[in-house]
């Protein structure tokens, strides 16, 4: 795309730009931007202010041309450039006659603020989605982050988590409202059976980081089926020394040999990568049995076909240690960088 990128300018400056816009929005929308990260890309990328207003939920961001968010004052200069999204009106702060890269970069932001709008409906109220992006944006003011505060009924000393959400969202979430395991009982927790990464309890102006660990958690996540077994939520705070993986660890990283073997052996049977994450998880091979809810001998001779597959015994502690390993690498592999 860089190098398209390049050739296109030599021949075309105006295409060259549209190319940049279309990559650049098509990349948060693939890591799950939020709204505040999407308007403060139109911000930036047309150097001037940008905003996104909607009064039926009780959205309102504005970020100015250095990328801080301000939250708008009144309502758009008739002049200025804008969009609809269903209720929501997303414009460009920008006097004079219209620029091409404006139309492009209003397009591809509209498509990519729809996407999140469409996602977080159901999962916040209609007055916190905004809120809660402020409350996890480093660069909002402190009065931004105040007002946000008080929206959602956070008073120093509150204790909150952040919760990135699969497929995009977040949550800020009460610690006063977790169970001994916890898990959210309050309003602002997650849905039953949702696949988040949890960041650790902090105060209210520490969620930007308590942001950046869940949303580095989720990586480590799973759908928790057959095809893709794992834990579906993960707290940043108890994953350990996995987190410095999920750092680092992308996409883009080759492979180590344990998880080509893995994949080796998930190839070889329906049942086999359900069987792996029993048998890493577990503290014995009897009680990965229980946990499959199969016969003792029948996972015998499945490890029998699996140690064959992936190259060591998985019946110890050292072996089943290597194999947890190896799997939470495959999950890193496949999952976007944040």
């Amino acid at each position: 795309m860089r190098d398209l990128t390049v050739r296109l300018d030599a021949l075309d400056p105006q295409a060259g730009a549209a190319l940049r816009v279309i990559a650049y929005f098509d990349d948060l929308a693939a890591h799950g931007a939020t709204l505040q990260a999407i308007v403060r890309g139109a911000a930036v990328l047309t150097a001037g202010p940008a905003a996104l207003v909607d009064e039926a939920r009780r959205v309102r961001i504005r970020v100015d041309a250095r990328g801080r968010a301000t939250g708008p004052s009144g309502p758009p200069d008739p002049a200025w450039p804008r969009v609809l999204i269903g209720s929501a009106v997303l414009w460009l702060e920008h006097p004079g006659p219209a620029r091409p890269v404006d139309a492009m970069v209003l397009e591809r932001a509209a498509a990519a603020a729809a996407a999140v709008l469409d996602r977080t409906r159901g999962r916040a109220g209609p007055g916190e989605v905004a809120s809660i992006e402020t409350l996890l944006d480093s660069a909002a003011s402190p009065r931004a982050r105040a007002t946000a505060a008080h929206r959602l009924g956070l008073r120093e000393p509150a204790r909150v988590r952040a919760v990135a959400l699969h497929g995009g969202g977040a949550l800020v979430r009460d610690a006063a409202h977790e169970d001994g395991d916890g898990a959210g009982t309050g309003p602002s927790g997650p849905p039953e059976n949702v696949r988040a990464g949890v960041g650790p309890v902090t105060g209210v102006d520490g969620l930007p980081e308590s942001w950046k660990a869940a949303r580095t958690a989720l990586r480590l996540t799973a759908e928790g089926t057959p095809g893709d077994p794992g834990p579906r939520v993960v707290h940043a705070d108890e994953a350990g020394g996995l987190m410095v993986l999920a750092r680092t660890v992308g996409p883009d990283a080759p492979p180590i040999p344990d998880v080509a073997a893995v994949e080796r052996a998930a190839r070889a049977a329906p049942w086999m990568l359900a069987t792996l994450d029993a048998v890493a998880g577990a503290s014995s091979v009897r009680a990965a049995a229980a946990a499959l809810r199969v016969h003792h001998s029948t996972l015998q001779e499945r490890l029998v076909q699996a140690e064959r597959l992936v190259g060591w015994p998985l019946d110890d502690a050292p072996g089943r240690f290597r194999l947890h390993l190896a799997l939470a690498l495959r999950r890193l592999h496949r999952a976007p960088m944040p």
